[in-house]
């Protein structure tokens, strides 16, 4: 294998991180004159939170080790969560197909070819149970990577664990929830934007009465950094996501402090190691100030900005897979010193596919050796103090903050992405990296420095394509075999409620328990909503 080697340069005259902040040569006391220590950055457990939301952070508890999977049909899924879980993970995060995620069934002429692809296909009560066949909901904290279809998904989740004859007030885990994130980098949405806006809060009201334990929404800035935005750009339009979201609540006349200790937030960790850090340093500190000053949250439980982390997807390179195990190491190391509750470590194959066993496996590794022999867990904050960690933590804060500032002066978090601002924003941030790279100003090893020839092929997951039929042979069975009244009453019951203002959950809970289909549901919805159509952005 020939090896094409170019000079080793040294580090550019005028270093910038990836949010364009320079970066100096040396950093000393000076760097952080005129900022209070005591009041910026604190102890762990204590406002503002800068060093951790709690007191012991990983020296108390190590962060769940959560492995992102979902692939083919329930079996094949359920498979992969007791493989993982044999090895050592110690939370399930389910990856849905694309059809789940838009409210389409398995059987609908759009879904052809997409089914069990990106994700596992789930259409009703009977698929999710057998996607946790085996498996006590009570005794594992379970994270579903859902959006648009989120209620939907949620209320499959409690009707399962019903049936197995649970207390669903101890269920414990994450729906993400984030559909104001779709609008902007992902486009997995359905509804208007308000429209879906109503259903996250109803669901915020139901969670709290009947699930008190659960996390009603993980507000996500990983995939505006997927989508090519900056480290600031990433905390400053998380956060505004998060301000949206909790206005949304309080106008629907809930209590600021009943449902704001169950949001939580999931962050990228990417290349620039220190940025990295700081930037979730920073989150944590500025999510604090806006709960206490700005919302006039009373709880300190509802100041506090936890956050589950995943490795970047985005740098993943298919030249050269393996150098992805180094990538994603250094990604995760930047997570656990920034803090993280719980993390996710990509595979070195998802630049070409979804990852094998083997693959996952070492996924996982990595996460263990950090925490088992790092040492990096056995004291809090470690990089606490550091003139370049605070003088960053504190740019950062001050950069998101003026974005902030220009999102208010639009008017808010929705009309800066009915405008079209914040997709622009990200866009023209993605398009100045990608210029970089092909000037050879950034570098990528293996792709734009340091590349080989003739790599060898590394075995690849590959997904039957008879699944797809098989799961629509068990679709139109349901269908066939379903008691028709109950099925159609709860559908006109959920119409009803989106007409009326009425909370949507327990509609949705009896139309899942009736064998309603997600499609079904979210036509029914469909219907009194309409769908939402993008802006274009020029």
């Amino acid at each position: 294998m020939a090896e094409k080697l170019k000079s080793a340069d040294s580090v550019p005259a005028d270093p910038q991180t990836s949010s364009h902040i320079p970066v100096h040569s040396l950093y000393t006391a000076a760097n952080l004159e005129g900022s209070d220590l005591e009041d910026t950055v604190g102890y762990p457990g204590q406002y503002p939170y800068t060093r951790g939301v709690q007191a012991t952070m990983h020296r108390g508890r190590l962060w769940t080790m959560r492995q992102y999977a979902g692939m083919g049909d329930a079996e094949e899924s359920n498979k992969r969560y007791k493989y993982l879980l044999a090895h050592g993970t110690t939370g399930l995060s389910v990856a849905f197909d694309l059809p789940t995620q838009i409210g389409l069934d398995s059987d609908n002429p759009l879904a052809m070819g997409e089914v069990g692809k990106v994700g596992v296909a789930i259409d009703s009560i009977e698929d999710m149970q057998r996607l946790f066949e085996g498996l006590d909901l009570t005794r594992i904290s379970t994270s579903m990577t859902i959006n648009a279809t989120a209620s939907i998904l949620l209320a499959l989740y409690v009707v399962v664990a019903r049936r197995q004859g649970a207390d669903i007030r101890h269920l414990s885990g994450t729906v993400q929830n984030d559909v104001l994130k779709e609008y902007i980098a992902r486009g997995t949405y359905i509804y208007p934007i308000r429209e879906a806006m109503r259903i996250i809060t109803d669901m915020f009201a139901w969670t709290n009465e009947n699930i008190p334990e659960w996390n009603t929404i993980s507000i996500s800035g990983y995939h505006m950094r997927e989508a090519g935005s900056t480290a600031v750009q990433e905390v400053a339009f998380t956060l505004g996501n998060g301000i949206a979201y909790v206005q949304a609540a309080i106008n629907a006349g809930l209590d600021v402090d009943n449902f704001a200790p169950r949001i939580s937030f999931f962050f990228n960790a990417h290349n620039n190691f220190l940025e990295e850090v700081a930037k979730f340093r920073a989150a944590r500190r500025m999510w604090a100030r806006i709960m206490r000053d700005h919302f006039k949250a009373k709880n300190p439980r509802s100041w506090m900005l936890r956050f589950h982390a995943q490795t970047a997807g985005s740098t993943l390179t298919a030249q050269q897979p393996e150098n992805n195990i180094v990538r994603t190491a250094i990604q995760a190391l930047a997570a656990v010193l920034g803090g993280t509750q719980s993390l996710h470590t990509n595979s070195y194959d998802e630049a070409l596919a979804l990852p094998t066993e083997q693959a996952a496996r070492i996924a996982l590794r990595t996460q263990q050796i950090v925490a088992y022999e790092s040492g990096v867990p056995n004291a809090v904050d470690p990089l606490g103090g550091s003139y370049y960690i605070e003088t960053l933590t504190n740019e950062i804060d001050k950069r998101a903050t003026g974005y902030l500032e220009k999102i208010d002066a639009l008017g808010g978090m929705l009309k800066a992405i009915e405008r079209g601002y914040i997709q622009q924003e990200i866009q023209n941030a993605a398009y100045e990296f990608q210029q970089e790279v092909d000037r050879e100003e950034a570098v990528v090893v293996g792709v734009n420095r340091f590349t080989v020839e003739d790599e060898k092929p590394i075995p690849i997951q590959r997904i039957d394509e008879s699944l797809e039929r098989k799961q629509v042979e068990r679709l139109n069975a349901l269908r066939a075999r379903r008691d028709l009244q109950p099925w159609r009453d709860s559908l006109r019951q959920i119409e009803e409620a989106a007409r009326s203002g009425a909370n949507l959950m327990p509609r949705i809970v009896a139309a899942v328990d009736a064998y309603a289909t997600v499609g079904e549901i979210s036509d029914t919805m469909r219907k009194v909503f309409g769908e939402y159509k993008e802006a274009v952005v020029v």
